[in-house]
């Protein structure tokens, strides 16, 4: 068990949803929670670091990759339940989104794999609904 598994409180997450022309830029997850997993890159927000940075950060380390501004596109609690019905785990995930500036996307930190995918190739990745409904906000957030 982690210090994530029957929290006292939640986890604070940081998601990025990174646009380059109509592509998106996903991450398998290369450690639990979700190993193995198509998702956006992102990761737990250090104390002491405004979220913007985090995103940055997270993103970098594990992509390699630089944007431009953030948006903020949603927030979203992920909440599972144990059999007893007591909270196993809860991330509150605040996703940003904003458009690729600069880098070369590859797996680094916690990432197995990096892909750029068009929205004909999403359904490949079997991405969770959460994913595609803050990948739509995101869209319409930067749209011109």
């Amino acid at each position: 068990m982690t210090d994530r598994e029957y929290p006292e409180r939640p986890w604070v997450g940081i998601g990025c949803i990174v646009l380059k022309g109509d592509k998106v830029l996903l991450v398998q997850r290369g450690k639990p929670p979700r190993l193995g997993s198509w998702s956006l890159p992102g990761g737990a927000q250090h104390l002491g670091e405004p979220a913007e940075v985090a995103a940055r950060r997270e993103l970098l380390e594990e992509t390699g990759i630089e944007v431009g501004p953030l948006v903020l596109a949603a927030v979203i609690d992920g909440i599972t339940y144990d059999a007893q019905r007591r909270v196993r785990y809860h991330y509150t995930i605040v996703d940003y989104c904003a458009e690729w500036t600069a880098g070369e996307a590859v797996a680094g930190d916690d990432v197995s794999a990096v892909a750029w995918a068009g929205p004909d190739e999403l359904a490949a990745y079997k991405l969770t609904d959460a994913v595609h409904q803050v990948l739509a906000v995101a869209r319409e957030r930067l749209r011109p």
